[in-house]
């Protein structure tokens, strides 16, 4: 899983209902014109700007992209942050870049952690001059984490994600998470290269908060290990040995 979040919302159906049966029924797959460099984005806080690239996959048509922010609750908004431009035409097959840049009120953002935000990008497709004609647009929903400068990584240094730890509450394993940093787990098995859990679902922790796995300790064993996705989408494993109820993380050799 790579947090991205298709949504397929209908622009236009001019076609009868049994039509758009038919075309549900068939399975016609849709695939994005619009295309996204990346599944999430860092904005550091010595940054004013962070380019995207994006690019329009159809060699027939334009697409209009329309790109906004959202806060941690999916509110649409303008400040701190905003997206230039709001909405392009990008040609056929052709590349491009959306911009995210900091106002101000950026500087008012907690300097003791990160601060979690959505990048929306909507394609819009030209308008069909064919009678019953269905027109699908995706969106694609990021995870964007506003990292001040303090907090800048330091080089070489081992991933802050091996702070974290477990703690065993009855039949379920529950992460704490100490850091000032959002860690997202997408996988969990019991012990190095097992088998990922059945039934198991990401799961975000935010900074210096825990949350519950949602499958039981009984299946992730004695010696857990968890997948989270890094800055750069990779998903390094953290590989935990427990003494009793509490659990901490093997640091990987160096």
């Amino acid at each position: 899983m790579m947090n991205l979040t298709m949504t397929r919302k209908t622009v236009s159906l001019l076609s009868s209902l049994a039509a758009a049966l038919t075309i549900g029924a068939i399975g016609l797959p849709a695939h994005a014109a619009i295309a996204l460099d990346r599944t999430r984005v860092i904005f550091d806080g010595d940054q004013k700007t962070v380019s995207l690239n994006i690019s329009n996959q159809n060699k027939q048509l334009p697409y209009l992209a329309q790109g906004w922010i959202e806060d941690d609750r999916g509110n649409k908004i303008q400040s701190p942050f905003t997206v230039l431009p709001p909405v392009q035409r990008v040609e056929p097959g052709k590349p491009s870049q959306v911009k995210i840049q900091s106002l101000l009120a950026a500087r008012q953002l907690p300097q003791d952690r990160e601060t979690l935000y959505y990048f929306n990008l909507r394609e819009i497709p030209p308008r069909s001059n064919k009678p019953n004609t269905l027109q699908i647009a995706l969106q694609t929903r990021i995870k964007m984490f506003y990292r001040p400068a303090a907090l800048a990584p330091k080089k070489n240094a081992a991933p802050w994600q091996e702070q974290l730890t477990l703690t065993r509450q009855g039949d379920k394993y529950v992460v704490n998470n100490p850091t000032p940093y959002y860690v997202t787990i997408v996988e969990a098995s019991a012990g190095k290269g097992g088998k990922g859990a059945a039934g198991f679902e990401p799961l975000m922790v935010a900074p210096k908060a825990s949350a519950p796995l949602n499958v039981s300790a009984a299946s992730l064993g004695s010696g857990p290990s968890l997948a989270y996705i890094n800055d750069y989408g990779g998903r390094p494993q953290l590989n935990f040995r427990c003494a009793g109820n509490a659990c901490q993380v093997v640091p990987v050799a160096k």
